[in-house]
């Protein structure tokens, strides 16, 4: 196989053209060849934008190309099944947008899919490659912080009623802020931790605006050695009021940060790590240990997650984000939107 992969890209507007594509760019081993969208002008006007070979407004055009090593999916969720078992068919290697499907059902079918094709499948869920991100899963790792206790993670954006919006269709979107934005927060909490949840609950309303999907959602979750981890996500807050933080309290400290949860790398990260052994302070007067703040060097998290799912490809090697540890994600997002809860 070429050290350079040739790809096709399913649905090339939207994120696709924001943020996708122009990462791809960046890489030293892709290339978009293909693009497509329902709209012929889309279509062409990112083929050139980018300089792909072909445009097309079929999928399975962009499939029938011998040429092309791996197609990237970012159309609305309704599409991600059919799309998705169409490319394995076709022995492509698929980089799907998260969330993987409308369904655990679906989400596990595509799973299926692909194992049986033989081709690989990654998920979307750039934010792994925030450069904090991976330095936060580093800090927690080292046991700086001591053993996790809680944690918290809150996204939210200002996503008012607009006409023909997809993500304000639950036929479409599979629902709203919890599936859109939730995703992250949830995957997020449990790849830094390095916990998985078991049991969940929580409650997705529309409380602000008039489509029938959640625009306000909030969810606790009991991870595997106990700890208690809190997600809040909302389309009704404006985007400059939320610092969206995103948190972790441990036995000898805490880590937060502030502004990481985003389409691009920024932020800051606090460490406190407190004195072994303080002992109980009766007094309980708060003074704090000086903060620490992260250092890291930033990039692009689409570049990162791309250049990664291609080497996984040409190494013949496992993604790094996979179907399989971010089903875990859908099932908790499945669980709140039809139980509010349970056992996962």
């Amino acid at each position: 196989m070429a050290n350079k992969l040739k790809w096709g890209i399913i649905g090339c507007g939207g994120i696709a053209d924001r943020r996708t594509l122009p990462g791809m760019m960046l890489t030293n081993n892709c290339e978009p060849y293909a693009v497509m969208d329902t709209n012929p002008a889309l279509a062409e006007a990112v083929k050139e934008k980018y300089g792909a070979k072909y445009a097309f407004t079929k999928e399975e055009d962009v499939l029938a190309l011998d040429e092309i090593d791996a197609v990237y999916i970012a159309s609305p969720v309704f599409c991600h099944k059919a799309q998705a078992l169409a490319a394995a068919k076709a022995g492509k290697h698929i980089l799907l947008e998260k969330p993987l499907g409308l369904t655990v059902a679906d989400s596990q079918e595509i799973i299926e899919a692909c194992k049986s094709a033989g081709v690989k499948l990654g998920v979307g869920f750039m934010m792994r490659y925030h450069a904090y991100h991976q330095a936060m899963k580093d800090v927690i790792a080292s046991g700086k912080i001591g053993d996790i206790v809680s944690m918290r993670a809150q996204f939210t954006c200002w996503y008012p009623d607009i006409e023909g919006a997809w993500r304000q269709n639950k036929a479409l979107s599979g629902g709203g802020a919890l599936i859109d934005l939730g995703v992250h927060c949830i995957d997020l909490l449990m790849y830094i931790s390095g916990l998985n949840a078991v049991e969940c609950m929580g409650y997705a309303e529309t409380q602000t605006f008039n489509y029938n999907v959640d625009d306000s959602a909030s969810v606790i979750m009991k991870m595997d050695n106990g700890a208690l981890a809190y997600v809040d996500v909302n389309f009704n807050m404006p985007d400059s009021s939320a610092k969206c933080p995103l948190e972790f309290y441990g036995t000898k400290g805490s880590m937060i940060a502030t502004g990481t949860l985003s389409q691009e790398e920024g932020g800051s990260v606090e460490i406190l790590a407190c004195p072994e052994d303080t002992g109980y302070d009766a007094q309980q007067s708060r003074s704090l240990v000086e903060p620490v703040s992260l250092d890291v060097e930033f990039g692009n998290m689409y570049t990162k997650e791309l250049e990664a799912f291609a080497n996984a490809i040409i190494n013949d090697t496992e993604p790094p984000v996979n179907g399989e540890n971010t089903l875990l994600v859908q099932k908790v997002i499945e669980s709140i939107y039809t139980s509010r809860g349970g056992k996962l």
